[in-house]
């Protein structure tokens, strides 16, 4: 996923199916210079990650 688009995710009022190892994921924020993703799994706040926003898909 590029930058933009994740960050578009992030600012949307709906929620979007995004998926990171083949889990549903919630992206809270984007770090547009490293190029990563702050998320965490459906229902699993306590989970947070930072992930590099290749590794994330939209379906």
């Amino acid at each position: 996923m590029n930058t933009q688009r994740a960050q578009e995710i992030v600012e949307s009022p709906d929620m979007v199916d995004v998926t990171y190892n083949g889990k549903p994921i919630y992206i809270q924020r984007v770090n547009e210079q490293n190029e990563t993703a702050r998320i965490f799994p459906l229902g699993q706040p306590e989970n947070e990650q930072e992930v590099p926003l290749t590794n994330l898909k939209e379906h």
